[in-house]
């Protein structure tokens, strides 16, 4: 007879378990306790309903706030434009009315952070350039202020993405106590693989109430019997989702669950292989006629390939013009402070693995550039003073702006690192070598997160090949302009500097 597995969940229907002489298992925390027939249609409906009233009172009460300070501040006087607050309600609407046809609302999205900046900042953005067209073509914006509607962009982006990013933090928490609900699930497969699924996933972090688990039998006939009672307690359940796991290499497993469970109203999924945990943005992709599993994401396209370059130029250019006087100053004490050039070229590999010379102000008595290169550590005696100080404050990293402009490398992106360093990682960490698949920053996604400085450590280097591979995963024009924007005021990116 089947068994439901002792996996922290409670029993099916009593009069199924009765049936098959079975005992109940008692649930435990993160699983479902509801009874059957108990949907989460209306959680998730009302919370869609709750987050979309957010977003449009966000935008109104910015753009109220915006109007009064504006005025007040200009030409000191309190009240509100009738004209400016028809073209902020309108912005509002659009607003929201994207996002609820991009299913922007839906309670998954609002499990992590990841994409939600991006996303806004495409979302609101054409919702104001639509509201300035509307505006023009029905003579509406000739009593606006300008400058009011300029500032309502800026703060509104920002109220929007601040309640967003509070929200997200609040759905998380609950998820992460087991009180958000946003699917039903049942799942069905071997006692190992459902285990090991738990385990490793833990899915009411991830929203999902575990409505039940069905352990199989890996027995034809035992089988076919265990399928039916699963079929049957998943009708009385009525759970959104079926999860089957079990081994990719089991066909005829797989097929059998999918046969009995395309017959009950709920989505059928494949549960995942081990393998994919190794990459974050696993999707199934579509070409023509075929189908396949895209396992390391999909590439950039030229749009955004032009503008990571477009800015890598514009901030380059502009950092070399700027800080000229810093750089001229900085290369004058490295020559006074002790004997060699005040610049550094060393060896390191950039995109593809294409190596490339890298430039830095000389911070050492030494240039190392060949089999072996020692890195520096805390206290190093090679580390001139000068040098002491401008590695404290990124300095060192500054004429690299010119290997941006040559194209070697990018403002934001995983930092390279020496020739043998680079081959000795390689051997030692898997998807290291993923980093070439960018181009190497002058800083990164783990420098801003204070990983940088001496590398002592096997769990040092894994930590910042982790982040370096977040940051390929989910790399965006926003992220590169937020990681610009720590380095220059976190603290946290000048941590562990030697």
């Amino acid at each position: 007879m089947s068994r439901f597995a002792d996996l922290s969940i409670p029993s099916p229907p009593q009069g199924a378990a009765r049936a098959r002489g079975e005992q109940r298992v008692p649930a435990r925390r993160g699983w479902s306790q509801a009874m059957p027939g108990q949907n989460t249609a209306l959680v998730r409906a009302s919370f869609s309903v709750m987050a979309a009233l957010l977003d449009f009172a966000i935008v109104l009460w910015s753009a109220i706030g915006c109007e009064t300070l504006y005025y007040s501040l200009a030409y000191n006087v309190s009240g509100l434009t009738l004209p400016n607050l028809r073209l902020c309600l309108f912005a509002a609407i659009l607003f929201v009315l994207s996002n609820v046809m991009r299913h922007e609302y839906s309670i998954k999205n609002y499990l992590d952070f990841s994409g939600h900046g991006w996303r806004c900042f495409l979302l609101w953005s054409v919702a104001v350039l639509c509201t300035l067209a509307f505006g023009f073509l029905a003579k509406a914006t000739e009593e606006s202020s300008r400058a009011a509607f300029v500032l309502f962009y800026a703060v509104g982006m920002l109220a929007i993405y601040a309640e967003r990013a509070s929200l997200v933090l609040l759905v998380k928490r609950s998820a992460e106590r087991g009180g958000v609900s946003a699917r039903r699930v049942f799942l069905v497969g071997f006692e190992r693989e459902i285990e090991a699924f738990t385990r490793r996933y833990h899915p009411w972090k991830s929203g999902m109430n575990v409505v039940a688990a069905v352990a199989l039998r890996d027995e034809p006939e035992a089988l076919r019997d265990d399928l039916a009672l699963a079929q049957a307690s998943a009708r009385m359940l009525r759970p959104d989702d079926v999860f089957i796991l079990a081994p990719w290499s089991r066909t005829d497993v797989i097929d059998h669950c999918v046969t009995a469970f395309l017959r009950v109203p709920a989505s059928v999924h494949l549960g995942p292989e081990r393998v994919l945990d190794r990459f974050v943005d696993a999707h199934v992709n579509k070409i023509g006629a075929i189908t396949s599993l895209n396992l390391n994401g999909r590439p950039h396209d030229a749009l955004e390939i032009l503008g990571k370059r477009a800015m890598d130029i514009a901030l380059s250019a502009l950092g070399l013009v700027v800080l000229s006087p810093l750089l001229l100053l900085t290369a004058v004490a490295i020559k006074l402070d002790s004997k060699g050039p005040a610049l550094f070229f060393q060896r390191r590999y950039g995109f593809n693995r294409e190596p490339f010379r890298i430039a830095k102000f000389r911070s050492m008595t030494t240039m190392e550039d060949g089999a072996k290169v020692t890195q520096a550590t805390a206290g190093d005696a090679r580390i001139t003073r000068v040098g002491r100080f401008i590695r404290r404050y990124n300095i060192d990293e500054l004429p690299q702006f010119l290997n941006v402009l040559r194209g070697d490398m990018s403002l934001v992106g995983p930092r390279p690192h020496a020739l043998v360093h680079d081959q000795l990682y390689e051997t030692e960490i898997a998807l290291y070598a993923r980093r070439h698949n960018v181009k190497p920053g002058i800083t990164g996604w783990a420098q801003v997160n204070g990983l940088r400085g001496e590398i002592d450590s096997p769990e040092k280097i894994r930590a910042r090949v982790e982040h370096d591979l977040y940051y390929i995963d989910h790399w965006s024009l926003p992220m590169d302009a937020w990681i610009i924007f720590m380095i220059v005021f976190s603290k946290k990116a000048y941590r562990n500097a030697l």
